[in-house]
């Protein structure tokens, strides 16, 4: 097993024992390392998109077109509830992107009054790309983990996750 070196945790956490030697600082401690680690991972994650001239938000349209299979293409509300956005912001990223050629509104063939936003030959070509890079670059981060170490993360992550989302 590898040795834990201290960290900038370590050193909160020392100065609140110092100060305040009657609180437990065991949650203090691991939710922060958390929230960091969210941080570092984010910037490393976003580098990717970055890098194919997409903020995260962008991506994240250009994916759930993508994974909604052929034709790939959803109602601009049902994009925004998935991606847990307003309305206004989905229109503002729609509108980024559709610039961009990335997608298109279209006509829904069922409501002529409603529209769809289908991903262009372009949108699916970059998005492809980016989730390739995306996925490798999350397995890279995890790297340092071995495999049992991961499924032991995932499952006290989903444990966690459920039990603060209400879902026990």
């Amino acid at each position: 097993m590898t040795e834990v070196k201290p960290d900038a945790v370590d050193a909160i956490a020392e100065q609140w024992r110092r100060e305040r030697p009657d609180l437990d600082l065991e949650a203090m401690a691991i939710v922060g390392r958390l929230g960091r680690l969210m941080v570092v991972a984010q910037q490393a994650i976003e580098a990717v998109f970055v890098a194919h001239g997409l903020q995260r938000g962008e991506f994240d349209v250009l994916a759930a077109l993508r994974r909604s299979g052929e034709p790939f293409q959803l109602n601009p509300s049902v994009l925004a509830d998935t991606l847990m956005l307003s309305r206004a912001g989905m229109t503002g990223r729609l509108d980024r992107l559709e610039s961009a050629g990335l997608v298109r509104r279209i006509a829904d063939a069922a409501d002529r009054r409603a529209v769809r936003v289908a991903l262009t030959d372009e949108g699916r070509q970059l998005v492809d790309t980016v989730v390739t890079e995306h996925t490798r670059n999350e397995t890279r981060i995890l790297s340092v983990l071995s495999a049992q170490d991961r499924k032991d993360l995932d499952r006290i992550a989903r444990r966690l996750l459920a039990s603060l989302e209400g879902d026990d």
